[in-house]
């Protein structure tokens, strides 16, 4: 190819291909006449934006579910003084209020890619899912420190029909936004949506414990409250662990090992390539994007090159959902006592 550094390559190629890969062209360009479609940029950022749009709808109509059931509850609160339902209230308040970060970093994702953002805004999600994530710690801190403040003064509380039906008006809420969320941030890749989803379903659980201590009241048991409370808590804890663990994948470039697989497989069976040699994947808001090396023909034309290189990137689009690119770079395959073309580089490697 050229002495330039590999990823510097518009494809990056270095292809071989014989009559068995006009073959194959000739029978997927047959195929595109058949069943028509397109992976131009424009189809790419056509999708990507409906992915977007379809996060903040499911991020809004979810936001509106919740503040109705946090102003309903507020009305129960004012009338009970629960201490306990005040508190789902505001966990129901602050999971609406979460729509907010993760609503800016959908809009800030559609932004076109700049010289100075080379990849586009989408890492804007990550942010927001570092805000979710000590949105429900401080969520189960505070349902702790209520809990602990009831065991320590122990409360009656009053209408407690009205207050159990909040808190069941509550947990309906908070589920269905939960679910909601989840399918919607998983079907888009997104896991700051995921990680809002489960943030809403801790504060479910807030409220059946509210639940729970109305019943344990009405039996004349005053401590039920506290102690259901947190048992709750630690409830959130474990959520929290999992929508941390998640976040905390995504900003380190964590995907899916079976993502990978898919991905070389599919490149092995493109003609003219010998071998995969790195392959690595990586999130960008709810997009990836791949870069890789395959071995060649080290006799091939540019052109042949430049063809099978489309080739494997074609095959990754349709192999590996929600892939938008892939940098495809070529070694030549190698000859017995051949320099290897790489050396020149090789002070550049760090450990």
């Amino acid at each position: 190819m050229s002495d330039r550094h590999p990823h510097q390559h518009a494809h990056g190629h270095a292809h071989g291909q014989g009559h068995s890969h006009r073959a194959a062209g000739l029978r997927h360009r047959l195929a595109h006449l058949l069943t028509p479609h397109s992976h131009e940029s424009a189809d790419k950022l056509d999708s990507a934006l409906e992915s977007s749009a379809r996060g903040m709808r499911a991020l809004w109509v979810s936001s509106a579910a919740l503040g109705a059931t946090a102003l309903t509850q507020a009305v129960v609160v004012a009338v009970s003084g629960s201490v306990a339902l005040l508190g789902d209230t505001v966990h129901n308040a602050a999971d609406a209020l979460t729509a907010v970060p993760l609503g800016i970093a959908f809009v800030l994702g559609r932004r076109a890619a700049t010289r100075r953002f080379t990849y586009g805004y989408g890492r804007a999600e990550d942010l927001a899912g570092l805000v979710i994530v000590l949105t429900i710690a401080a969520s189960a801190a505070f349902a702790a420190w209520a809990a602990v403040g009831r065991l320590l003064e122990p409360r009656p509380v009053s209408h407690l029909p009205a207050v159990a039906g909040a808190a069941l008006v509550g947990f309906a809420g908070n589920e269905w936004a939960a679910r909601h969320r989840i399918r919607v941030g998983r079907a888009i890749g997104s896991a700051a949506l995921v990680a809002d989803g489960l943030h809403a379903r801790t504060d479910g659980f807030t409220s059946l414990a509210v639940l729970a201590g109305a019943g344990g009241s009405a039996l004349g048991r005053q401590l039920a409250d506290p102690v259901v409370g947190l048992a709750i808590t630690a409830a959130i804890a474990l959520v929290l662990r999992d929508a941390a663990r998640e976040v905390f994948r995504r900003i380190m470039d964590a995907v899916d090992p079976a993502l990978v697989d898919r991905a070389e497989r599919a490149v092995r069976a493109v003609p003219g390539v010998r071998e995969v040699g790195e392959l690595r994947l990586r999130w960008i808001g709810h997009r990836l994007r791949a870069e890789l090396t395959v071995v060649v023909d080290g006799e091939a034309t540019v052109r042949q090159a430049h063809a099978i290189a489309v080739e494997a990137e074609h095959a990754l689009l349709h192999a590996v959902p929600r892939l938008t690119a892939a940098l495809v770079h070529a070694d030549p395959a190698p000859v017995p006592g051949e320099r290897d073309p790489h050396l020149a580089l090789a002070h550049h490697l760090t450990a």
